[in-house]
């Protein structure tokens, strides 16, 4: 019996980064697990939709920030996750598989608190090939650029006493609305973002908590009418940062 592929592997798959025998390998299991599969799928609709927003190193037009744009956008993408995981069962030969069953797996696995600041870390900070909007020289001046652009939203967590420094930021939109994200950096060159959006069109408030997605682990909270998280490495260092970091 073959093994399951680990996140490392599907995440290469994703991004297009596996070998023609390791995706074959991939394709295999998927076609195996509809749970899997459908899993999959909702992590290559977040990754389509965050490297739609960072196309170019140039902010979208105001625009494409319109609520009502927002809105649409929002809706077309709702109608379309089921067909999205869908076609991907039916590309691996997995044509019996029953809609309803599908859609409350893939709605179950898109539906995870703040899934799009995970992706995000992994676009920005992982893979490292994308340039800030905004690069802090002074102190104080990325907090100025966020609440730019967030009224009344909570001032970006102080992490100097944790060792990290802010150093940059980026916007960019999603199905909830527009975002942000804050990457601070440490002296070892360890990351942590702080990623801000707005509760979307259902305004769906998080209770506080934590989740971690293979070698990420994320903390969420809402407040002042928006959604926020703390994304770092999964190790004990990390939790115990982003726990304080979050609940201070």
């Amino acid at each position: 019996m073959n093994k399951s592929p680990s996140e490392h592997e599907l995440h290469a798959y994703i991004d297009g980064h596996l070998d023609a025998d390791a995706r074959v390998r991939v394709e295999a299991a998927l076609a195996a697990d509809p749970v899997l599969a459908a899993r999959v799928a909702a992590w290559q609709r977040d990754a389509r939709a965050l490297r739609s927003a960072f196309a170019t190193d140039e902010l979208r037009p105001n625009a494409e920030l319109d609520p009502a744009r927002i809105r649409q956008r929002s809706r077309q993408q709702r109608a379309r996750r089921l067909a999205v995981a869908a076609s991907l069962i039916v590309s691996l030969g997995m044509g019996g598989l029953g809609g309803w069953q599908l859609r409350g797996q893939h709605l179950a696995v898109s539906d995870l608190p703040m899934s799009d600041a995970l992706q995000a870390y992994r676009m920005l900070v992982m893979e490292g090939s994308l340039r800030p909007d905004m690069v802090q020289e002074r102190p104080g001046e990325l907090q100025t650029w966020l609440g730019a652009h967030f009224a009344d939203a909570a001032s970006m967590p102080d992490l100097q006493r944790a060792g990290f420094t802010a150093v940059s930021g980026r916007l960019m939109s999603t199905g909830e609305g527009p975002a942000a994200m804050v990457v601070y950096r440490d002296a070892q060159g360890r990351s942590i973002t702080f990623y801000i959006r707005p509760p979307g069109r259902e305004d769906y408030m998080l209770r506080p908590g934590e989740r971690r997605e293979g070698e990420l682990m994320a903390r969420y909270w809402s407040g002042q009418g928006y959604n926020y998280a703390l994304v770092g490495t999964n190790n004990p260092d990390m939790e115990r940062t982003l726990r304080a970091a979050a609940e201070g």
